[in-house]
């Protein structure tokens, strides 16, 4: 079985990615948040993407890329970057629900428009220097839409497809429409791959029982709240609240140096997903929620450390 992490706009950049693999040991695969916008064909990745592209910032991990766009040049021009740095494969976000991204008709917002989507898809497949993968959603708003995107993705030649089984319309609420899940794995000439909701490593063998042919789970929420999962997964230890401490410290480390006084509200951003590991996420979040300078964060956070018990079965809510 493959374990990969999913792409988490602010939440699993490198500095996640390198102290999740030290803490816990390494996932068999990580996905880049998406990188947009792309360079201008004949332009190098802007510094920001850079640093999280950078083959030093991941190194001894297997990390896949993933795009947003719906310009095929620009798509094909970063595939080009990528394979000169080293990587081997390339995703394409047809995920992401943001109002203003689907508003441009990236993200899932291209799935609003399957001849588009289907001349865009064709166009990079053929002309990319790397596999160019796919991670989506199962239409804008209704399960009938996807029957006409999965034959579309089975004509285009795509090294893999990730599916997520909600609409746009969906977010991230309500439970994944995991038939739908089932039957590309019935009709896709291609690896499949499943994401959303595997919270537990109930919710995984739960996935299991019902799809016995699932080789690849990628999972996102359920690994931040408890970075111990994929461990859980394949038999091993539960969380420890001093393996937790010392992934939260090496990633506050890692973002004060990189952001500065901006790291205390990134972290913040992680503590509305780590609350879920303590007994009583509620009071987690009261410490947590007023902090603003750093010395407030950190005497928060070794209140959190020396006084919150884990949870029995860390479960993101």
């Amino acid at each position: 079985m493959l374990l990969s992490l999913a792409p988490m706009e602010g939440i699993t950049g490198y500095a996640f990615r390198r102290a999740h693999a030290e803490v816990f040991g390494a996932l068999d695969r990580y996905y880049t948040p998406f990188i947009s916008p792309l360079p201008k064909v004949g332009t190098p990745f802007s510094k920001r993407n850079s640093r999280e592209l950078d083959p030093a910032n991941n190194q001894g991990l297997d990390v896949v890329p993933q795009l947003l766009t719906n310009d095929a040049d620009r798509f094909v021009w970063a595939a080009g970057l990528l394979a000169d740095m080293g990587y081997k494969e390339v995703n394409l976000n047809l995920g992401c629900p943001s109002g203003t991204v689907v508003a441009k008709e990236k993200g899932s917002g291209l799935l609003r428009n399957p001849n588009r989507l289907e001349a865009f898809l064709a166009n990079v497949c053929e002309r990319s220097p790397l596999p160019v993968s796919v991670k989506t959603r199962v239409g804008i708003a209704s399960d009938d839409e996807y029957g006409e995107l999965l034959a579309l993705f089975c004509r285009c030649g795509i090294a893999e497809l990730i599916v997520h089984p909600r609409v746009q319309k969906d977010f991230y609420s309500g439970s994944p429409r995991q038939e739908l899940y089932g039957k590309t794995l019935e009709l896709a000439p291609f690896p499949v791959a499943y994401n959303g909701d595997i919270f537990t490593l109930g919710d995984y063998d739960a996935l299991l029982a019902a799809y016995p042919q699932t080789r690849h789970v990628m999972i996102g929420r359920g690994i931040v709240a408890n970075p111990a999962l994929a461990r859980e997964i394949r038999g091993g230890e539960g969380l420890a609240r001093e393996e937790l401490k010392r992934f939260h410290d090496k990633l506050y480390e890692s973002y004060t140096d990189d952001m500065g006084g901006n790291a205390v509200f990134r972290m913040k951003e992680w503590w509305s997903y780590a609350e879920h590991a303590f007994a009583d996420p509620p009071s987690v979040h009261r410490i947590m929620r007023k902090t603003r300078r750093a010395d407030e964060y950190e005497a928060a956070a070794r209140k959190i450390f020396s006084t919150e018990s884990l949870a029995d079965s860390p479960r993101f809510s």
